[in-house]
């Protein structure tokens, strides 16, 4: 426990000082305000706002252990973009989405933010809650540009410019528990093992996998990893040795199918349940494919991408259209969501007449009733609370749309109800 308290005030220590760095080039002056004027229509306009364009950044992981998200998330934001502009853009402005990928890697993911930082109005997507956390305190303190992380830490809340659209991990975890609970066959009295990322990300989790254990009597086998551990032999040989009845494991997808993988060949034969970025349906045509479609279910912020809904349809028929030969994930539909929030948000800040980050900002907390058509509504009004509270739970099969079909339905378990994020 020391050591994992050591690995994470260690980590925390090194972006903040990476954080300091990237900050000290440039002003300690608030940026709200600075260089805003009023454009074309009475439109006040500030950082990333011209009269014929909205600039907007992404920052992903194309290269590193997300890589699989990070490219779905991209290419359907880069589609939304694309079509937003083909039916006349934003308040008569064309939006422009610049891209750059840290391959999860502290300092290149600190490098763009700071790069990109005085040319756009904000972010729709930034990959990683270790680093979304690292600048957080610049964000609400200097930068004031609205950031839509792919990062579901409980840690980001609280900032009204870092807003978490959909439930944070602990309580996605807890949701997930109660899921192995009521339809696998945990009780009271089992050992539930958890394997985890060290850091943000893992250590939320963590947090609600031993509050969803307090409340039903189970005791919670650790195994802590890094983002570069890809073989878990030794955390299932763990797992096994300590009778676990299930797993829940917060990691990326190549750590969750090493784990299913090893286990069903070692005879942990015991239900396994990720987090909503601890699956990519690329796996599925791995060595661990037979066993992930047995063995793993996920928890998701929102229906899988082949849901039988009219926004999903026709999301997979543009981006099969737009990206021939390239896979369908969740990716695609966390993309499209923080796009079409941020879209949102952009038209009523223009029906406002400010474009600037100030106004984006006020214009988002309106959005109480934000549904992406993925089965779950977004309530953007409060900074302290994720968008909702809800998860789905999805299980992997090839023979699906996407690779992955709906086993339950949007749901917040009684035990989340209760919890405070």
């Amino acid at each position: 426990m020391t050591h994992r308290r050591q690995a994470v005030r260690g980590l925390a220590a090194a972006l903040a000082a990476l954080v300091a760095l990237t900050a000290a080039g440039c002003s300690s002056k608030a940026k709200t305000g600075d260089g805003e004027q009023t454009g074309t229509g009475g439109v006040r306009t500030g950082e990333g706002v011209t009269d014929g364009t909205i600039a907007l950044g992404a920052l992903t992981d194309m290269t590193g252990v997300y890589a699989t998200l990070g490219k779905s998330v991209t290419q359907a934001q880069q589609l939304y973009v694309k079509q937003v502009n083909a039916a006349g853009g934003i308040c008569g402005r064309q939006l422009e989405l610049t891209v750059r990928d840290h391959g999860y890697d502290p300092q290149k993911a600190l490098a763009a933010y700071t790069e990109l930082e005085p040319e756009v109005v904000g972010y729709v997507q930034f990959i990683g809650s270790p680093f979304v956390a690292a600048v957080k305190q610049r964000v609400d303190a200097q930068d004031k540009g609205l950031v839509l992380p792919q990062a579901w830490s409980a840690s980001l809340l609280g900032s009204p410019y870092i807003r978490v659209l959909g439930s944070t991990y602990d309580v996605e975890t807890i949701n997930a528990v109660d899921f192995l609970l009521t339809e696998k066959g945990l009780k009271a009295g089992d050992r539930l093992g958890h394997v985890y990322f060290e850091g943000d990300y893992g250590e939320n989790a963590l947090k609600g996998s031993k509050y969803a254990a307090e409340k039903a009597g189970l005791t919670v086998v650790e195994q802590k990893i890094k983002p570069t551990d890809n073989d878990m032999s030794a955390q299932v040989a763990a797992l096994k040795q300590a009778g676990v009845k299930a797993v829940v494991v917060s990691a990326g997808p190549r750590q969750a199918a090493s784990l299913v993988g090893v286990a069903a060949a070692t005879g942990l034969r015991v239900p396994v349940v990720g987090n909503n970025s601890a699956f990519a349906p690329q796996l599925l045509g791995t060595q661990a494919g037979p066993a992930l479609e047995k063995m793993y279910w996920f928890a998701s912020p929102s229906l899988p991408v082949g849901a039988d809904t009219p926004v999903a349809k026709k999301l997979v028929a543009d981006y099969r259209a737009a990206y021939p030969g390239e896979a369908l994930d969740n990716g695609v539909v966390a993309g499209w969501t923080a796009a079409s929030v941020f879209g949102e948000a952009l038209e009523k800040a223009c029906a406002t007449k400010d474009l600037t980050r100030e106004g984006v900002g006020k214009a988002l907390l309106t959005l109480t009733t934000h549904d992406a058509g993925f089965g779950v509504t977004h309530d953007l009004g409060d900074p302290k609370a994720p968008s909702s509270r809800e998860s789905v739970i999805v299980q992997p099969d090839k023979s699906v749309p996407g690779g992955m079909r709906t086993v339950r339905q949007p749901f917040v378990s009684d035990a989340a109800k209760g919890y405070t994020p």
